[in-house]
């Protein structure tokens, strides 16, 4: 699948720059507020079998680590899953890396208690079949938890497109300096305009297509800003919250 290929090369390119961004995030105030949120949900202990889709550089891994839960993690990109492996390490934790497609994965039916991941949904370019692969994959009365954005609605929008350039105006004058080179945002704008979910409004879209697929509880926080990003983020991201899902089978 081209558009396929284009992701993992896009992600290969920000791998280093996004794992020194989770470090930083790991020695802030934001690794005690991602765990709160998410033993909320999930609970804390060592019978937690949970499975990390699109782990990146291993943010989330360490956290249910922490948590005692025992972790897969899955990435689509070897780039990545080097940077987890360092990552993971460096905090003390054993993790179970797996590189695999987040469309089909490669474990059994009723594996997991635990499905996490974040800002991973929008770059799928078939979202509902992998609800449905994730529904397959989870044990009687697990959980799914999804935190996401509608990042690039903007492209489709222009009120909202407006409303992110203020924001990131504001932002920048309170500090914020941009991560990714020029080409690497065109090359993620353009990918983005052939992903289904730039077009559709969420976590509507994803409470409808959880139900759709067989889960039987769909709870949805629409905002948790508030809990995960500094005074800076909040006002960067504004036009866009981070939202989180949670699906129970």
């Amino acid at each position: 699948m081209v558009i396929q290929q284009r992701i993992e090369n896009y992600w290969t390119t920000r791998a280093n720059g996004y794992s020194q961004s989770i470090r930083e995030e790991l020695d802030s105030f934001k690794k005690d507020a991602w765990k709160k949120l998410i033993s909320e949900h999930a609970g804390q202990g060592d019978n937690i079998e949970a499975l990390d889709i699109g782990t990146g550089p291993g943010f989330f891994a360490i956290l249910m680590s922490d948590l005692g839960y025992q972790v897969t993690a899955v990435d689509y990109t070897e780039d990545m899953l080097q940077e987890a492996r360092k990552n993971t390490e460096n905090a003390g934790f054993y993790v179970h890396l797996v590189k695999a497609d987040a469309h089909k994965l490669p474990f059994l039916d009723n594996t997991f208690d635990l499905i996490i991941c974040r800002n991973l949904v929008w770059t799928l370019a078939n979202p509902q079949t992998v609800y449905q692969e994730w529904r397959r994959v989870l044990k009687i009365n697990g959980k799914v938890l999804v935190y996401d954005a509608n990042w690039y609605l903007r492209l489709n929008d222009a009120s909202l497109q407006e409303k992110y350039e203020k924001a990131l105006k504001m932002a920048e004058e309170m500090g914020y300096r941009k991560t990714v080179t020029r080409e690497q945002e065109i090359e993620c704008e353009n990918i983005t305009r052939n992903l289904p979910l730039s077009y559709e409004l969420r976590p509507e879209w994803d409470k409808k297509a959880l139900l759709e697929c067989g889960f039987q509880k769909v709870f949805v926080d629409v905002d948790i800003s508030d809990r995960i990003y500094d005074e800076v983020k909040k006002v960067l991201y504004s036009s866009t919250p981070m939202f989180l899902v949670c699906a129970q089978k």
